[in-house]
């Protein structure tokens, strides 16, 4: 079940990355990143609120969060921190690079998730998923040669530098995320309502102290309709992956590569609604991605 929860969460991903590079382009990045956050805040805060007051009417729909202790919150928090720098050094990347490019990079996450879950939970693979993983490597590698002939060099420019730093945080967070779900015991759902609505004051406090005094100085933040669409594409994205986490014997490695496909949606966004360039190219190493997520698959 876990992993048709993780193909599923993939599509949204994908639907989710397009409108994140339509929203920010030509426009302000932490405004748009904090615009989208409190409409996933504020469509999750009613589980929130629910959860006690009628908690055999959430518990039948899936979503009853228990009530948690201080401990608890402050490990939501800190959860909450992790994923707003995440998302920061995210959005940054993917407005000023190619989603082509930027989409496949953010897919590696699971690589990395992999070489941590063997060392922090203990997590093997057969061998098959390892040829898989070893598919995706050089897929990646690929995509860096493609890049660098858009004058995109990997290990000098910023933006990339950005986004590895972000896929390394990704897969610190993702086993945070087991840590908490699977070894702790707290509610899937619970943890995902909770860091996102601790998000809220941690990116508005980002906002008002680095962004609002510098305001004139930086690309103009102009008000899209399609930002409140970013945090419901990721909000049914995520309670998917949340779930998904919840279910018995659930491979986070595993779960990390299934929900890294969504790369198809923003790739092939980026030739029909972008025009980026070099599609042909970078095709044939998005097979590689597909050939390896697919042989995770029928490897469980």
């Amino acid at each position: 079940m876990w992993l048709y929860l993780g193909i599923f969460s993939a599509v949204f991903l994908g639907l989710y990355d397009v409108t994140r590079k339509h929203a920010l382009c030509g426009n302000a990045v932490l405004p748009v990143l904090f615009f989208a956050t409190l409409t996933e805040a504020l469509l999750l805060l009613p589980i929130a609120l629910l959860s006690p007051m009628s908690p055999e009417f959430m518990t039948r729909l899936g979503l009853f969060i228990p009530q948690f202790d201080w401990m608890a919150h402050l490990l939501f928090f800190s959860k909450a921190i992790i994923v707003a720098a995440i998302w920061m050094l995210a959005y940054f990347s993917i407005k000023h690079l190619p989603i082509s490019i930027y989409s496949p990079i953010g897919a590696s996450g699971p690589a990395w998730t992999l070489i941590g879950a063997m060392f922090v939970f203990g997590e093997r693979l057969t061998t098959t998923q390892w040829a898989a993983f070893g598919i995706l490597f050089v897929s990646y590698y690929i995509f860096s040669i493609v890049g660098s002939r858009e004058g995109i060099v990997f290990h000098t420019n910023k933006w990339v530098i950005f986004l590895f730093t972000a896929v390394l945080l990704g897969a610190v967070s993702a086993l945070f995320d087991k840590y908490l779900v699977q070894t702790l015991g707290y509610s899937a759902v619970g943890v995902q309502v909770w860091f996102v609505l601790y998000m809220v004051p941690i990116l508005g406090f980002t906002l008002i102290a680095f962004w609002w005094p510098r305001r004139a100085r930086h690309t103009p933040f102009e008000w899209r309709w399609i930002i409140p669409l970013i945090g419901l594409l990721l909000t049914i994205a995520d309670v998917a992956y949340f779930k998904a986490i919840g279910c018995h014997g659930t491979l986070i490695s595993l779960l990390a590569a299934v929900r890294s496909s969504g790369v198809v949606v923003s790739f092939l966004a980026g030739a029909l609604l972008f025009g980026e360039v070099r599609m042909l190219q970078k095709s044939w190493a998005l097979a590689g991605v597909l050939v390896g997520v697919f042989l995770l698959f029928l490897s469980h």
